[in-house]
């Protein structure tokens, strides 16, 4: 028989054993705290900070500002994207005209037409080439024109350059630098006289706008 003296001391030990073998928190422990989840950044999609090295003008019904697209090999004389900091996958997304000359003569005459080709690469500034697009159009009269760009001589103050229809480019950087260049290839133009190509370097091939970028941004730096 076990003495009244004794039981308190075997029942404790007794109860630290059971604690022990089931690992439950002796008195006066703490369980570590569970890391809180971090929810991921939200997508942004926002106009892009572009360098145009030759803007044309501001469209008269849609406010958009046209850039010239010129042919040449370094991608420093293209149109510069800047890709903000970022985590992930970056879309670029950006709309391609034709660039026509307008003349009220060859209206008139219906001599007009044109049938344009375009073809610009999307580089890196290390003058990798990321991916092309094409933008085709045809032009008769100046109900073919997307828009009419303000800022010139002509009648009701507009410019003789017209961008002809209008062409979506989607395209995704996996691995987006923090700059790329929108650079023209070639353009081939058939008229009723005769077809020609553009390749040597400084030709206006074709028109961009509504350059936009989404992305995810990337986090801010922890402070210390």
């Amino acid at each position: 028989m076990i003495r009244a003296s004794w039981r308190g001391p075997i029942l404790a030990l007794a109860l630290a054993l059971v604690l022990l073998a089931t690992g439950a928190p002796a008195e006066g422990q703490t369980r570590p705290r569970q890391r809180a989840r971090t929810t991921p950044t939200p997508p942004k999609r926002e106009p892009a900070q572009v360098t145009c090295p030759a803007t044309v003008g501001t469209g008269v019904k849609t406010a958009r500002v046209f850039c010239d697209v010129l042919t040449g090999r370094d991608p420093a004389d293209g149109v510069l994207i800047k890709i903000p900091p970022h985590t992930g996958a970056v879309t670029l997304t950006f709309d391609l005209h034709a660039r026509h000359t307008y003349s009220e003569e060859l209206v008139t005459k219906g001599a007009a037409f044109a049938r344009y080709t375009a073809t610009v690469g999307i580089l890196t500034m290390n003058n990798d080439l990321v991916e092309r697009a094409m933008v085709q159009a045809e032009f008769r009269t100046i109900a073919d024109a997307f828009d009419r760009i303000g800022g010139g001589a002509g009648p009701g103050g507009v410019k003789a350059v017209v961008p002809v229809s209008i062409e979506p480019v989607a395209m995704v950087l996996k691995e987006a630098p923090e700059q790329v260049s929108l650079l023209g290839e070639n353009l081939r133009v058939a008229r009723l006289s005769g077809e020609s190509a553009l390749t040597a370097p400084g030709q206006a091939v074709a028109l961009v706008s509504n350059i936009q970028i989404e992305y995810r941004p990337a986090p801010a730096p922890k402070r210390r």
